[in-house]
């Protein structure tokens, strides 16, 4: 899915769903989390205010973004999606695997839609891609799926490499799985694989 297509998708679920926001709120408010910092994600950020404003739904006129970013530190994303719920948003966007863990484990009422590289079945946020079950759905690029081709196509390009590194952030719940699905295939081709 592109990246348009996600934030089209998010903006209509945003708008589709029935809205969480108490008496006293005068617009819906949107909980955006994701567990990086807000200077890599700008061109994101600004996909997403512009897949809501197609919507009709203008930051700051008839909705309201309340982001937070954990700045690389997973450990404080569950303390930010519990602030999400207590605060009653009508939706959460998780942008990010580690912070749709948290937002599912922090509500099973508030709609969470996330976006992530990994299986999400795997990750236990949906029951099954076509039926995702309860309160939290969204899209995949299913990366593990395709790693394995990644990893054929490089060996086509570079037939004389014997050692790949890959490097990646230990801290990320879909790394694990997904990385050892990765280095069983180069060995079939006699590559050695540094950990």
């Amino acid at each position: 899915m592109r990246r348009r297509e996600f934030i089209n998708a998010i903006a209509g679920l945003a708008v589709g769903w029935p809205l969480a926001a108490n008496a006293q709120t005068v617009m819906p408010v949107i909980g955006f989390i994701n567990a990086d910092s807000p200077k890599g994600h700008a061109p994101e950020v600004s996909a997403f205010l512009k897949g809501l404003g197609e919507a009709g739904y203008v930051d700051g006129h008839n909705v309201a973004i309340e982001y937070r970013w954990a700045e690389g530190q997973n450990d404080r994303l569950p303390a930010m999606a519990n602030d999400l719920v207590r605060r009653k948003v009508a939706v959460i966007v998780a942008t990010s695997t580690p912070a749709a863990i948290a937002a599912k484990a922090a509500t099973t009422t508030i709609p969470v839609v996330f976006e992530t590289g990994s299986d999400p079945i795997q990750l236990g946020l949906v029951a099954s891609l076509s039926r995702p079950g309860g309160n939290v759905t969204g899209v995949t690029q299913s990366n593990a799926e395709i790693a394995p081709k990644r990893l054929e196509l490089l060996h086509e390009l570079l037939p004389t490499a014997r050692t790949m590194a890959l490097l990646v952030n230990p801290a990320e719940p879909a790394i694990a799985e997904p990385t050892a699905k990765c280095w069983r295939l180069p060995a079939l081709w006699g590559w050695s694989s540094m950990s």
